[in-house]
């Protein structure tokens, strides 16, 4: 039975997420961009406003992902350790995306401190599908907040997981369904039925991921019982059953209130509201990518630590 040496795949998801911390995404030639270009000229051929189709189009997109991977990772491990772990690595940092997003938090937080509204709602779109149009500073600080914590789990919580739980290919069928999920998952009218699998698939891939940001954010956030508290009233109140989970938390240890009415280029909706205390300002927004930063620290390392005790052989291979 093929068992990847869960040590190497241990050294390469902290090799990985180190790459990503220092290098942050490439700039040109970005290897998800390749799969969304390859993804986009498939719909061409393959769009029609039903779900089977639909279901088809993402069947075929990430199967063909899980078997490329496990390609892959088979023949790293025929090679030896150092190659699984250098495998690893690679695709890690690919699929991470961590640092940029706190890099953009961070630097749409500046541009709101300088009084630049005209400038932050340029950077918005880097963040979030909202209308940056009918955004004002408060409202950009917002939505920002709200996506770096939605984000925190899908570009860096729930990756890096399924790195640990199913090495190579569980990174590239994560983010080949979240780079779908952004893609055709939303509620367009031409998407609404061709993009129900993808979106359908993405919340099943992320459900761990968010639960595990939520309770990493009450171990670094600094105020655990407000952040429960929060998670545990407001989560399912939000439309997305993971995305709720990371935003009530992000904003019971942070202490802002998220949520409310919600501009995005198809429609307006009216999100309930999440956690206690004022709207969040660019000062909050600031705050909230230290935080981010601290829980991606620290899944990556939960995510080497449940990997390096995996152990080797039939009987562990079902655990692992």
């Amino acid at each position: 039975m093929f068992v990847p040496n869960s040590s190497a795949r241990a050294i390469g998801l902290a090799a990985g997420y180190l790459a990503d911390v220092v290098l942050a995404d490439p700039q040109r030639g970005h290897p998800v961009a390749v799969f969304g270009s390859a993804a986009a000229a498939l719909e061409r051929r393959s769009y029609a406003d039903n779900r089977a189709a639909g279901a088809a189009h993402t069947a075929g997109l990430l199967g063909a992902l899980g078997v490329f991977g496990l390609a892959v990772e088979r023949a790293a491990h025929r090679r030896g350790p150092a190659w699984t772990a250098a495998a690893t690595a690679v695709t890690t940092y690919v699929v991470l995306g961590g640092t940029s997003l706190a890099r953009t938090g961070d630097r749409l937080a500046d541009t709101l401190d300088r009084g630049d509204i005209d400038g932050a709602r340029a950077l918005l779109p880097s963040l979030c599908g909202r209308d940056p149009a009918a955004l004002d500073a408060d409202g950009l600080a917002r939505a920002a907040l709200e996506s770096v914590a939605e984000n925190t789990s899908d570009a860096q919580v729930a990756p890096i997981l399924w790195g640990a739980i199913a090495g190579v290919p569980g990174l590239l069928v994560y983010r080949g369904a979240n780079t779908l999920d952004a893609m055709i998952g939303h509620k367009s009218p031409k998407y609404l039925q061709f993009g129900w699998a993808a979106a359908r698939f993405d919340d099943i891939v992320n459900y761990v991921g968010a639960r595990a940001t939520g309770l990493v954010v009450l171990v670094v956030g600094g105020a655990p019982s407000a952040a429960w508290r929060a998670w545990q009233r407001d989560a399912g109140k939000h439309p997305s059953p993971n995305a709720g989970v990371a935003e009530a938390s992000f904003a019971g240890a942070l202490g802002v209130q998220l949520g409310g009415p919600t501009q995005y280029a198809h429609r307006l909706e009216m999100r309930p509201t999440l956690g206690d205390g004022p709207a969040p300002t660019a000062a909050d927004l600031r705050r909230g990518v230290r935080l981010s930063r601290a829980v991606q620290a620290g899944t990556a390392l939960l995510a080497v630590a449940v990997s390096a005790a995996c152990r080797t052989g039939r009987r562990a291979s079902a655990r692992c």
